[in-house]
């Protein structure tokens, strides 16, 4: 095979990404819509991006008739891996995560609103800046798919060993006990992929309300699993 057939079929595969380029930046958008200020969103475009050129370069049509549906899986994956790879996953201690989340639910109740970190570093006799880490960590895992949530925390290793049919049971068991508009919001939220914001506006529920819900689900389907 000639060099520039070579070279020909690689401008054409490079083509097939570029093609694409405005989808993945459409995504890191919308996944960065979802995510604390600090995580870049130029950050996630590049991840999205070499995941493309990648795909494209090994893409067989006559295997898969879209390259797109063949893409988009694994282009939002890199992503989400990049994520997990973030420092601020492994710096943030995930007992402390859970000690946050149980302080906001009891500030809020009392005060109905959420605490600042200062209010937290106090309550929790930590630090500001890990109390902020914390937080920026707990938002990302948010975004995450809910197996990886349902990871977080030190009894998240009960989970390693239950099959994921019996976990999706388990998922459907614990959404069947509450209402239309809350499972809405669970729906709206990891199918959609609405931000808080976007499912605020369209039921017209605070977002402290929306993440109060959505927090109780992932309590509520570690409790019943024994987790």
């Amino acid at each position: 095979m000639s060099n520039s057939y070579i070279n020909e079929l690689k401008h054409k595969e490079d083509e097939l990404a570029l093609q694409y380029l405005p989808a993945v930046k459409a995504m890191a958008f919308r996944l960065k819509e979802r995510l604390p200020s600090s995580i870049d969103f130029m950050d996630l475009s590049a991840i999205g991006t070499e995941e493309l050129i990648k795909l494209a370069r090994r893409y067989d049509e006559s295997l898969n008739d879209s390259f797109w549906g063949y893409a988009k899986k694994r282009v939002y994956g890199a992503m989400l891996d990049y994520l997990r790879s973030l420092d601020i996953l492994s710096r943030a201690s995930r007992k402390l995560i859970k000690a946050i989340d149980y302080a906001v639910e009891e500030y809020r109740l009392l005060h109905d609103e959420e605490p600042t970190d200062e209010e937290l570093a106090e309550i929790l006799d930590e630090s500001v800046a890990k109390i902020h880490d914390a937080r920026v960590a707990s938002s990302i895992y948010t975004v995450m798919p809910l197996h990886d949530q349902l990871h977080v925390g030190d009894e998240g290793a009960a989970l390693a060993h239950i099959e994921k049919e019996e976990l999706i049971d388990v998922i459907k068991k614990v959404l069947s006990g509450y209402n239309q508009r809350e499972q809405l919001i669970i729906q709206l939220y990891y199918f959609e992929e609405l931000t808080l914001k976007e499912i605020s506006e369209v039921l017209n529920i605070t977002e402290s309300r929306i993440s109060q819900i959505h927090k109780s689900i992932i309590h509520k389907i570690k409790e019943s699993v024994g987790a």
